[in-house]
């Protein structure tokens, strides 16, 4: 049996005692930044006020405010929330705080960018730091207090909380064991686009060495004039002018409340008229490209050089959509007219519905309309970046298949986490993996993640043009890494020119 010890580690802002158990040295709950409330609402992060003596990081500190999962999804992800307003807050998992240069992985959680922490049990840090991996995970302000655009705040606040908090972790790092220049900056969903969102930023510069982006790329943004609309219709249903000097009288949760609303107005009434590509991408609040704090949208900084130095892992999982049609029951409610009706409106070539066919004789409308959507939404966003970016790429795919829902989630969206993480025995990841998940599949995964962020090469050959190398892990009946060439390169092409 493990037994705790409290270990105290320097902050450029105070000292923090944290815990070890088990060989693993945690400090949770850091605030990086100022709390994000009253005046600084809607407004850039500033630093944190230093402390006196020593402050204890031995819980998760507060959540950003968030709407919650509906059901079922609550089920499936856990999403834990701590209540407080010093919630730009980080949390830090090292072997030991007395080691020298070692690695650092940086964890941006996903949650649509309206929900999650770095709270989550399945991305505790833990394993990674008995792997030899220092790791972060952060918190960052979500929804309108993070991504609207409004004309009296700074853009995309969300995305410069985790410039801040990588800017705490260049100056703070060598204090936990961590080498401030082999840092790796990761993310899940809108963790990974997040990522892709950094790679182009130019204030993000020199913050990271390598990134990791699981079933999220470079895609998914906002335009300014979208953007705007959104913050006008959240107004509206707050009954104030769209300008953060009129919000910051607005209690948070009254603006959770709205946006909520506004949910629900969308998926009621999807219309291209009121909501522009909103109605594709699905995520009301997402990075704006605003022109400064990102300049263009992401794929196409990255495919410019943005990140040259950078190395790059990007994948997605097999099956990705269907965590969002089979729990709902919307799969079984598809018919044939409105998948070919997704079809045309992706602009997919004709007969592009019959090779999806072919791939999968047995599939439903349903599980078709999984198959167009999760490579339109994941797949094609992560090879079009492993593809357009100019230093190494290595390209992923998750293939082991979920029991929940009768086996018909397959390997769907965030399944890969508890993998990744090595997380299949907490209590949390149960309704995901079941009683009886593949142990030496997570640990093939953990091992190849450890060994980009160590050295930027997980064990198998770059993506390139020539050779469209992808380690698909859980595919088969080997739960190890194969390496396959161009994994279903019919389906590929026919997005070409599209996505």
């Amino acid at each position: 049996m493990s037994t705790a010890t409290s270990i105290i580690a320097d902050t450029t802002a105070g000292a923090v005692q944290g815990v070890r158990t088990g060989g693993v040295v945690a400090f949770l709950g850091v605030p990086y930044a100022a709390a994000p409330v009253g005046e600084r609402r809607f407004r850039a992060p500033e630093p944190v006020a230093p402390w006196a003596g020593v402050r204890d990081a031995v819980t998760h500190g507060p959540t950003a405010p968030m709407p919650g999962y509906p059901p079922p999804f609550d089920a499936l992800l856990p999403n834990p929330v701590v209540a407080g307003d010093e919630y730009l807050n980080l949390s830090v998992w090292t072997p030991d705080p007395g080691a020298q240069g070692l690695p650092v992985l940086v964890w941006i959680h996903g949650g649509a960018f309206v929900n999650g922490s770095s709270a989550g049990s399945l991305w505790d840090g833990s394993a990674f730091a008995r792997a030899g991996v220092v790791t972060v995970g952060i918190n960052y302000r979500l929804g309108a207090e993070g991504f609207a655009l409004l004309p009296d705040a700074p853009p995309n606040l969300g995305l410069l909380d985790q410039v801040a908090a990588l800017k705490w972790v260049r100056d703070n790092i060598t204090a936990f064991g961590g080498d401030p220049d082999a840092v790796t900056v990761a993310g899940e969903s809108a963790g990974a686009m997040s990522v892709g969102a950094l790679l182009a930023m130019p204030r993000a510069e020199g913050l990271f060495r390598r990134a990791i982006l699981q079933s999220g790329a470079a895609h998914h943004t906002l335009t300014t004039a979208t953007a705007e609309r959104v913050a006008g219709y959240l107004a509206a249903e707050l009954g104030v002018p769209p300008t953060a000097e009129a919000l910051r009288t607005v209690p948070t949760g009254r603006v959770i409340e709205a946006q909520k609303a506004l949910t629900v107005q969308l998926q009621n009434a999807p219309d291209p008229g009121r909501w522009g590509e909103i109605v594709a991408n699905i995520m009301m609040f997402e990075p704006v490209v605003d022109g400064e704090v990102l300049p263009a949208p992401p794929w196409q900084r990255i495919a410019g050089g943005s990140a040259a130095e950078v190395d790059v892992l990007v994948g997605a999982n097999r099956h990705e959509y269907r965590f969002l049609l089979v729990p709902t029951g919307v799969a079984d409610r598809v018919e044939a007219q409105a998948l070919a009706g997704t079809a045309a409106a992706y602009r997919l070539p004709d007969g592009a519905l019959d090779r999806y066919q072919s791939h999968t004789p047995d599939a439903s409308p349903g599980e078709l309309l999984a198959e167009v959507m999760s490579d339109w939404f994941f797949r094609m966003p992560a090879l079009r970046l492993a593809e357009s970016h100019p230093a190494r790429s290595y390209v992923y795919e998750f293939g082991w298949e979920s029991p929940a829902y009768d086996g018909r989630l397959g390997a769907c969206h965030g399944l890969e986490l508890p993998f990744v993480f090595d997380r299949l025995d907490d209590p949390g990841a149960r309704a995901f993996v079941g009683t009886d998940p593949p142990h030496e599949l997570a640990a093939a995964i953990g091992r190849a993640w450890a060994a980009f962020v160590a050295t930027g090469d997980p064990g198998w050959p770059a993506y390139t043009p020539d050779r469209r190398a992808v380690a698909r892990f859980g595919s088969g009946t080997d739960p190890a890494v194969e390496v396959v060439d161009d994994p279903r390169g019919d389906l590929r092409a026919l997005w070409d020119g599209i996505r």
